[in-house]
């Protein structure tokens, strides 16, 4: 390792001590969550307050996530002040000729790993830890960054990647690595299709709740299902993936009440804010059964249409695309770049998965905050010039992208 990396790993490691935060005792076991447990369904945290998951963890739990915003969450409490004017110190006595950009950079890397070394230690859990959305359009670095949490703690760090041209090229360097990789921001079945076959990561995920959002909060529908729907079509994708060798399981994620748990049993995994596994640990369902072949219905506004929104940009996966998937995998991926993947979707037909954003898109969407407004977009959606999936994942990036300025302009401001 570079004197850098070098000294942020001992001090991460330090700080994490320094913390002294000590080994949960053994959980008991829950009827509530075994009963979804027997159905196959992973359970996870998605938290990164120590003292929340401490009041719901059970023996059926097994993992937490964290991400930009549970993160900068944490940061703002003032926790980590002193570690922030520490690692400071450290790495310019280390580098003095260390930029300010990189400087910012490697207390952000730090701190998420510092946070994560704690979580996994306290709960002897797999953690998710995520790279800095600086990262998300470079392969290189991306992987370098991904390395070193693997570095750090190989037996309990996943890395999240975020779901970008760069993004599927860099999870796939690191699974071919041995990185376990939580390929993050994903909203439909055929984003999915290309993370299981080509990049081959161990997780996938499908961010159900800002789907729902986005059809309530722009009055298309009710927007009860949207996620759901989406959700289980992903997972009957993941399992057709598995079953011809991909290592990729699904996450069900952004749930956002109770009632998405009976709903969606079945799935590989979910990652639960504490809020909806509380909820539902109170009132358990009393009867559970795997939903992985429904398809629930959505109900829209009158006069609105799925096609107007690009709604089958979620759960449908086209034979025509499923063949360009193969042989994308078929293909030397690992010598393309981020702008050769989005040429090969186009010139398949499929340019709206991985749509060229103009930087007007752009500043539109990070304006819009994480639930876009269906208006903006209406011809780019109805034209399938984008497809919803990417709208929402890029909005999505962005909105993560915001609250890690936050996150950075506390380390700025202790700097």
């Amino acid at each position: 390792m570079s004197s850098v990396a070098d000294t942020v790993h001992r001090v991460a490691v330090a700080e994490a001590a320094r913390f002294a935060d000590p080994i949960r005792p053994p959980a008991p076991a829950s009827p509530a969550w075994s009963a979804l447990r027997a159905l196959g369904t992973r359970l996870w945290l998605d938290t990164g307050d120590i003292e929340a998951a401490d009041r719901l963890w059970t023996a059926e739990f097994e993992a937490l996530t964290t991400n930009n915003t549970l993160l900068n969450a944490e940061v703002q409490k003032g926790l980590y002040d002193e570690t922030i004017r520490r690692a400071a110190s450290e790495l310019r006595r280390a580098s003095p000729s260390l930029a300010a950009d990189d400087l910012r950079l490697e207390i952000a890397f730090l701190l998420n790993a510092v946070h994560g070394l704690r979580l996994a230690r306290r709960f002897s859990a797999d953690v998710s830890v995520e790279l800095h959305t600086d990262l998300a359009h470079d392969v290189g670095r991306s992987v370098e960054y991904g390395l070193r949490y693997r570095e750090l703690c190989p037996d309990r760090f996943i890395v999240k990647v975020p779901l970008t041209p760069a993004g599927y090229l860099a999870a796939r360097r690191l699974a071919v690595e041995g990185v376990r990789v939580n390929f993050t921001l994903g909203f439909s079945a055929r984003q999915n299709l290309v993370a299981a076959v080509v990049a081959r990561p161990g997780w996938v995920n499908v961010f159900m709740g800002r789907l729902n959002a986005f059809v309530a909060d722009n009055r298309l529908g009710d927007g009860r299902n949207v996620g759901e729907k989406a959700s289980l079509a992903c997972q009957r994708v993941i399992f057709r993936a598995r079953a011809a060798g991909s290592p990729t399981r699904l996450i069900g994620a952004s749930m956002r009440d109770a009632s998405q748990v009976a709903a969606l049993a079945g799935l590989d995994v979910y990652t639960m804010p504490p809020k909806v596994a509380a909820e539902y640990a109170r009132d358990p369902a009393d009867v559970l059964r795997s939903r992985c072949d429904d398809d629930p219905p959505v109900a829209l506004a009158e006069g609105m249409s799925l096609d107007a929104f690009a709604a089958a940009t979620l759960w449908d996966v086209p034979e025509g695309f499923q063949r360009a998937v193969e042989r994308l995998a078929a293909s030397p991926v690992d010598l393309a770049g981020p702008d050769e993947l989005a040429a090969f979707f186009y010139r398949e037909g499929f340019a709206d998965l991985l749509p060229d954003w103009s930087g007007g898109d752009l500043r539109r969407i990070a304006a819009e905050g994480k639930i876009p407004k269906f208006e903006s977009w209406r011809a780019d959606l109805g034209s399938r010039r984008i497809g919803l999936d990417a709208l929402m994942n890029a909005a999505g990036l962005a909105s993560f992208a915001a609250d890690q300025a936050a996150l950075d302009r506390r380390i700025l401001s202790l700097l």
